[in-house]
């Protein structure tokens, strides 16, 4: 069998590389080997990029790559409706694939997804929900305000102003929300300083959920939107609290052989948000980033898919790993997120 495979033969490639389908190759290792001209334009990333990179590159719904490993060996054709991927930072899209293979390769089958508009369904989601909690946070903030003029000790002023302060960052996140947001607001940042935050206001909210620290004090500054960042972590915590936590673990990291969007090998800052709770169903792990995707009766589902839209707008990745009691999620930022640039 030749590089590309009995699916792509020579004599055909011109052929494919006409078609508006999006189409790649991939070899048992799940690397790609050949991709046309519609595929690297739906994803926005070209071809010179992609060869010889795993399927991972795309940063895409966990399920592609799992039905891509499942084919090899496997007759028939697997169809995914609405898989995210975002392959270069600012450039993530939403398709429909089929996923076939014979033994030794797999092919991909790229369309626009069918239900997907301009803007994503999570965003379209979070600006009704911005639009509808601007007029409360308001009120929130008025109400801190007259309390703290009237606390009757330090502590009470302290706690006041908190929930000053995190209605104005809300307030601020629902108008960017409600306006176009074609940039991060980026700067140097002490990535302690935003964990710090994040244990501080879990403390006043859930004084009953223990929480450990495991930094590493030798981390440079990391550049960055320190606001959404926040959200980002918020949003894990939180959930950890959601699914009955006792114990959270706050650490950071290092990580030096991390691949960003355009398969490169950058410095990167990792954050691990670890908890005891319940772990994350098994009916739930393939979609547990989804919009609208919730284990519990009372979830929005908004959480966890806003805490990875954050981390790609950075250029980095959120995942998850099971743990023996609980779950650990990782959020990998590179410490200089970049604009895309165009392909040559």
């Amino acid at each position: 069998m030749n590089q590309v495979g009995e699916r792509i033969a020579p004599g055909e490639a011109s052929g494919v590389d006409a078609m508006a389908t999006g189409v790649a190759l991939l070899d048992e290792g799940l690397r790609f080997v050949r991709t046309n001209p519609a595929f690297c334009e739906m994803i926005g990333v070209g071809a010179r990029r992609l060869l010889g990179q795993p399927v991972s590159t795309l940063h895409a719904d966990a399920r592609l790559e799992t039905a891509a490993r499942h084919a090899l060996g496997h007759p028939g054709v697997a169809r995914l409706d609405a898989i995210t991927l975002c392959a270069a930072p600012g450039r993530e899209c939403v398709l429909d694939f089929q996923v076939s293979a014979n033994r030794e390769d797999v092919l991909l089958e790229a369309r626009p997804a069918s239900t997907a508009q301009t803007a994503s369904r999570l965003s379209e989601s979070l600006r009704g929900f911005a639009h509808e909690v601007r007029n409360p946070l308001a009120a929130i903030s008025g109400a801190a305000q007259l309390l703290q003029q009237r606390a009757a000790d330090a502590r009470q002023r302290e706690l006041a102003q908190l929930i000053r302060d995190e209605s104005a960052r809300l307030a601020a996140l629902t108008e960017r929300l409600l306006g176009a947001r074609n940039a991060t607001a980026t700067r140097a940042i002490n990535v302690h300083a935003l964990l710090e935050r994040v244990a501080g206001l879990l403390a006043a909210e859930r004084a009953d959920v223990a929480l450990a620290r495991d930094y590493d004090p030798t981390l440079p500054a990391w550049h960055g939107d320190p606001d959404r960042v926040l959200q980002a972590l918020l949003n894990l915590v939180r959930n950890a609290v959601e699914a009955n936590a006792h114990r959270i673990v706050l650490r950071s990291r290092a990580e030096m052989g991390w691949r960003d969007g355009r398969g490169q090998r950058v410095p990167a800052l990792r954050i691990e948000v670890e908890d005891d709770g319940d772990g994350v169903p098994d009916a739930l792990a393939q979609t547990l980033f989804e919009p609208m995707v919730s284990g519990r009766a009372g979830g929005t589902g908004l959480g966890l898919a806003l805490a990875r839209e954050i981390a790609r707008e950075h250029g980095g990745e959120l995942n998850w790993q099971r743990r023996e009691a609980g779950a650990c999620f990782v959020l990998l930022l590179p410490r200089y997120p970049r604009t895309p640039e165009p392909d040559a």
